[in-house]
Formats: structure tokens, sequence, C-alpha cells
């Protein structure tokens, strides 16, 4: 599912041009090496399965969250805002909570989302 998210991600035109070099998975980068806008999706857990029918599951259930990291904060929030279009498009629904911050130290601005959704198992087809 992250791949799938990433790729989804590369296809809006502002976030390919302004992070998409620098979207990455489950690492964070260290506040004084971000020059950059980066993005990083981290699954929180396991998918689980969801959705039963038949004694079969049918989906799985994926909780993650999506970081944007930004020097510019007008650019980090029009990211945010986005990718939770994207995500949206995708079944994921946010939830409550998050993240919105500014190091002072590293002037660095931070907003960090966290999602809920289903997607249909990759070998439902097969079942």
């Amino acid at each position: 599912m992250i791949w799938d998210i990433y790729y989804k991600l590369l296809e809006d035109d502002y976030i390919n041009e302004k992070a998409g070099n620098n979207i990455k998975f489950y690492k964070y980068p260290e506040p004084k090496d971000v020059k950059e806008t980066h993005i990083i999706i981290d699954p929180l857990d396991p998918p689980k399965p969801s959705d039963f029918a038949d004694d079969t599951w049918l989906t799985d259930d994926y909780l993650l969250q999506i970081d944007v990291w930004s020097k510019d904060m007008a650019e980090r929030d029009e990211i945010a805002k986005k990718i939770q279009k994207i995500m949206w498009k995708m079944n994921f629904k946010r939830l409550p909570g998050g993240v919105d911050d500014h190091d002072e130290d590293y002037d660095i601005f931070h907003d960090a989302r966290r999602y809920r959704g289903k997607a249909y198992r990759k070998d439902f087809n097969n079942l």
C-alpha cells in the first residue's frame, strides 16, 4: 500500500516538483539535514484483516501517518492539503490529532496527519 500512496503522490505535479525526490518510508530526517521539503510515509500498524464474507477476509485495514517537513510554511500546508485530498480519493480518512509544529532551532515546519483506510486484498480476484 505504501508504494500505491507513493505513486499517487508523484502524480500530483506540485508534490512531485516540491518533494518528489524526498518521499521516504519509515525513516525520518534529522532536522539539521532538512534543506528541502520531505514527505515521510510511516505505517503505524501492520495491515489487519477486515470485511469478512464466507470465512474469508476481503480487505486490509491500514493505519499510517504522513509527515511533511519544509522550510516554507505555505509550501508545507499546500502539500499537506494535497496529500489529504489524495488520501481521500484512495478511501483513507484523516483521523483526529496530528502535529503542526515549528522547530525554531532549524527553522523547519512540520505537519503530521494520520489516516485509516481499507483496500481490497491484492489477491482478491484469486480467492
